[in-house]
Order: structure tokens, then sequence, then C-alpha cells
């Protein structure tokens, strides 16, 4: 498998990943336009511009994308984070230039028919309530904007529903014209790609855009605090988020190494601790999300809510006793499950087109496979054990509850709880 890089003359990036032997190919444009670029009477409108790029375009209408793509047995789809708005297919690899000619379409000829905008926004309004009704969704939101408050990365991706019943066709484009330029896109495939050939049709497609000047967007600043709801539900829901390292950070991988180990499958601590032996909750995790300039690791649990103190607690005391004496065997187990977590992952086109498009808007380069290993071997036991104690001791938390939580303990008393 040989990885190629090529950047027009307006900033324009594409990277491909032939992968011998497939069928299939998966290619997608990623725009560095995400939740944290809107302003806040913007909060939604990446969300809603993807939407919207599938409602049709200059050339074709919404059952004409689709029928594209599906008339050769592919898949199209999209998706908005707080960083990052996707458009991708998967094809076989007969159909890339086809796949490539309908998502170019819809990012750059999108028309925002006023109906459809109509239509569409009832359909946001759906997600969001379905969003609202989905506890183990919906409080991942409420930690972020807990952890951080009135700053663009804390607002929710889909919007407040006030805002999303306000906006019209010139939002949409405003938003498309101050993001959407070449030097925030990137083009990745993998599978049955040729580089020179996606290259050729990039220049075609994508080579008359003009690079402008854009919106920078707020430095994230973790400042935690708690959110609490209580409601009657069959569960009590915890998520408890911690500072952690953003991409570029010395310590990102001390921080997923760490975080595989201390929740990250049935052997890890939280998982043997809370629900093996004590039998408190039948799903809980730890992971370790980042941005370019933050990080947050967060641990979620969903229990009764007689036993969500007891669990809240236990919680905190395993962080404790992880910075106290957490083993060789288990960080090597956790290492080991990254790299094989990674490798097996990266066996189809979709998720090599992804990790593409990441590593080269967060490196500007992509690193070899071999190289993201080594980092992930390197991590040490003494790296861990450091970064267990600042996790325990020092680490700016976040707290949200949802459900039956009125025994559950508040930020405070965990803090306290911490300190002893």
């Amino acid at each position: 498998m040989s990885t190629r890089q090529h950047t027009l003359s307006n900033g324009f990036r594409i990277v491909t990943e032939h992968m011998p032997g497939l069928e299939s190919a998966s290619i997608g444009i990623w725009v560095n336009a995400g939740g944290r670029h809107e302003r806040q009477p913007q909060n939604g409108i990446a969300h809603f511009l993807e939407h919207m790029a599938f409602k049709g375009t200059k050339r074709r209408n919404a059952l004409e994308i689709a029928e594209a793509i599906e008339n050769v047995g592919g898949y199209i789809n999209a998706y908005t984070s707080r960083e990052v708005t996707a458009y991708y297919a998967r094809v076989l690899k007969g159909d890339v230039a086809l796949a490539l000619d309908v998502i170019g379409d819809i990012v750059l000829n999108p028309i925002f028919d006023p109906n459809e905008i109509e239509i569409e926004r009832g359909v946001i309004l759906q997600e969001i309530g379905q969003s609202l009704d989905t506890p183990d969704d919906v409080i991942f939101d409420w930690l972020q904007e807990r952890a951080y408050p009135d700053q663009p990365i804390g607002r929710t991706i889909l919007g407040a529903e006030e805002r999303v019943r306000a906006f019209g066709r010139a939002d949409l484009a405003l938003f498309v014209s101050e993001h959407y330029r070449p030097e925030r896109m990137i083009l990745a495939a993998a599978g049955g790609v040729d580089h020179d050939q996606i290259v050729r049709l990039a220049e075609e497609m994508f080579g008359h855009m003009q690079g402008a000047p854009v919106p920078g967007f707020d430095a994230a600043r973790f400042q935690g605090g708690e959110y609490r709801t209580e409601k009657s539900l069959e569960q009590a829901h915890f998520a408890l988020g911690l500072e952690s390292p953003d991409y570029c950070h010395p310590d990102i991988y001390t921080a997923q190494v760490y975080t595989t180990a201390l929740g990250g499958g049935m052997s890890s601590r939280l998982f043997q601790e809370i629900r093996e032996k004590r039998g408190l909750c039948y799903t809980i995790y730890a992971q370790a999300g980042a941005y370019a300039d933050t990080g947050m690791t967060t641990i979620y649990a969903g229990t009764s809510g007689a036993q969500v103190a007891e669990l809240a607690e236990i919680t905190i005391d395993e962080l404790k006793r992880a910075a106290e004496d957490m083993n060789p065997v288990e960080i090597a187990r956790a290492r080991t499950q990254m790299k094989a977590g990674l490798l097996m992952g990266l066996e189809s086109p979709s998720s090599r087109a992804e990790r593409l498009a990441r590593m080269l808007a967060i490196w500007n380069r992509v690193p070899g496979l071999g190289e993201t290993v080594e980092r992930i071997d390197s991590v040490s036991d003494d790296d861990v054990r450091r970064f267990a104690e600042h996790m325990a001791v020092t680490a700016r938390p976040a707290l949200a509850l949802y459900g039956p939580v009125s025994q559950a303990p508040d930020l405070a008393t965990l803090q306290e709880r911490r300190a002893a």
C-alpha cells in the first residue's frame, strides 16, 4: 500500500492510498469547518449545511444525487463534528470518478432551495428531538457545554432549536463563503484508487476555487463545572470529563494508553471493578477525545438512581488507585489493544480514507502506520503512571448527570474525594 499527496496551486490538498486487491474505494471531501467555527448566532449552521448539500445542486435534484451513487451499488453520506464536516462515498473502483463528481457537485453547487430548506428544517428538528430523548447521547452535549462554557467548542453540533428555526438561505450561503475555501479542504481516497486520475479530476473540479482569508476560531478554555437534570428515567446517567491533551501534545498517546487501561474494554479497571465485581451497571467505559487545542477524557456509566452515588464514588477511587498501582501487565495490554484496534480498523478503505484526512489535517502529512505503532510502543510505564497521577489529582473536571440523580454527589463532593 502506498500513500501519495498533492496540493493544488490554490491550497486544495489531495491524499490517496492504493490498497492492492480491493475492488472498492472510499473517497470524500473533509472540510475544516465544524461547530467550533460558528459564531453564536450560527450555532447549528454547519450541520444544517451538511443536510442541505444532499437536497439539490445546479445539476442534480435530491433524488438524482442518491440515484447516481446507488445505481452503481454505492453508498454516500456525510457527518458534522466540532472541527470538520465530511462528505464521502464508497463505490466500486470503476466508479471513483462518478463518486467524486457527485461529492464535488454537492460541496460546490448546492442551490439551497427555500422549499427544501423548510423540509430539512423539520428533519433536523426531529433529529434534535430524538437526541433529547436519548439520554446516553445528550448527556455528552451537556458535559461538553459545562467543560467549555460560553465557547463555540462547547455548543451542541445540532444547534439550539430556536436557531435552527431561524436559519435561511442567506445564512447557509454566508457560512459556505466564509469557510468552504480550498485551503480548508482535503480530498482523501483509499482502496482501488489511482492517485494520478484523482489529482487530474480534482484539478478540473476544484482548481478554479479562489483562496481567501478565513475566520479563525476561539481558543478552547476548559473550565469545568456541573450539569444536573433530575428526570424520571429507568437509569441515572453519569458522565465525568477530565481535561486532556490536544492532538499534537506529546502526551496524546500516553493519554490514550491510560484511558484504554482505565476503561477501554472488558479487562479494564472500571469494567472489572464496577460492573464485574460489584454489578453496579451494564455499561461503563472511558474514552480519550482530542481537538486541535484541547482534549477531554470521558468516563460514562448508566446505573440505578439508588446506586449512582456509589458508582460515582468508586469511579473517583479507581482514578486514584490507577495513579498508585497501574502495573506493567495492564499497560502492555492497553498498548496491544490500541495497536490491534488501529490495524484491524484500517482494513476497510473507508477507515483508511478517514485516517488520511485526519492525519493530513493535524500534521500536514500522513505518518506511516509503523510510525504510529512506534509512538504507541514508546509510551512507558512511567509515562502512564505520571499521567494517571495528573488525572487523579490535578486535571480539571466537568460532570453531567441525568435521570434519577438526586442521590448523586455533586462535583465539589467528588473533588473532595479526589483530594482525600
